[in-house]
């Protein structure tokens, strides 16, 4: 299940009297704690430990407008996200709900929508959010962790990426050499290192830096491995070449073809997506593409 970092100020109170008040009448069933918070538990293990200051909850959150519409569901967004518990913003916050519960518990939470905007938030009230309503937050804690667990955690994986992107700079010029000999291109590279190999001559207009550009492309991995296609979409892309658009690779490579011609460009990621990869293109990744110059304006 995929996680995130929820980058909002989300706190946690690691002390606070959670006395029930008799005002219940709002939101029946809900009880009411001494800062003003209306709480229904769902399911609540009393006796487990509860979170502290620092630590890293994982939940499912879901909270909605006065009018029952969802404005938020992390199922939606890959499922759980993590949530670094620190102060509350003010007295009745989600903070301090978070603080009432332990691992394993679900709840659900009244909060009032103009304060947790401005102060936990720090952002506009949406329109559609009415002024002086609450949000009703449901919430269940899958998980939580010491804030020096995760921690350790965070730093065991970037010193295993760092690793492995040392690994893949190293390899990236050997695996392309051995790209380049077993499919016998003989083509030099340019002096930024692109490979440009002709397969048609364009006889149209000549592409250049300023033009709007429209073409047909397939890119694989030197692996073969296919990450994009407009021709698999039926969808020829239009640019402007020269501009930043694309990578460095494509302004150079497309630069140098003519309407109707066709070509592949071997493209190292120093031109292409370089240390930090894209989406299946993992860092240091030599790429590959089959591209068809169709217009040029």
């Amino acid at each position: 299940m995929k996680k995130t970092i929820l980058k909002m100020s989300l706190a946690a109170l690691s002390a606070v009297v959670l006395l029930s008040s008799c005002d219940k009448g709002k939101y029946p069933g809900f009880e009411k704690t001494e800062s003003g918070l209306y709480y229904q538990f769902h399911t609540e293990n009393k006796e487990a430990k509860k979170p502290v200051e620092g630590d890293v909850l994982s939940l499912i959150m879901v909270y909605k407008n006065s009018k029952d519409s969802v404005i938020f569901d992390s199922r939606q967004r890959g499922g759980e996200i993590m949530v670094q518990l620190s102060k509350p913003t003010f007295k009745g916050s989600i903070e301090e709900g978070f603080a009432m519960m332990a691992a394993g518990d679900s709840a659900s939470f009244y909060v009032n929508a103009d304060s947790l905007f401005a102060k936990t938030f720090q952002a506009e009230r949406p329109k559609f959010i009415d002024a002086g309503s609450d949000l009703l937050f449901t919430i269940k804690v899958v998980k939580i962790e010491a804030k020096d667990e995760v921690e350790k955690k965070r730093k065991e994986l970037m010193e295993k990426q760092m690793a492995e992107m040392e690994k893949a700079r190293g390899a990236e010029q050997g695996l392309r050499e051995k790209y380049l000999a077993d499919n016998k291109i003989t083509a030099k590279p340019t002096a930024t290192g692109l490979y440009y190999i002709e397969k048609v001559k364009g006889k149209g207009a000549k592409a250049a830096a300023g033009k709007t550009v429209k073409v047909h492309y397939t890119g694989t991995l030197l692996d073969g491995t296919k990450f994009d296609s407009s021709v698999d979409r039926k969808e020829p892309i239009e640019f402007p070449l020269g501009t930043g658009q694309v990578i460095p690779g494509w302004d150079e490579g497309i630069a140098m073809m003519s309407v109707g011609g066709k070509a592949t460009f071997v493209i190292p990621s120093s031109l292409g997506y370089g240390e930090n990869g894209q989406g299946p293109i993992g860092p240091f990744s030599t790429l590959v593409f089959e591209v068809e110059l169709i217009e040029v304006k």
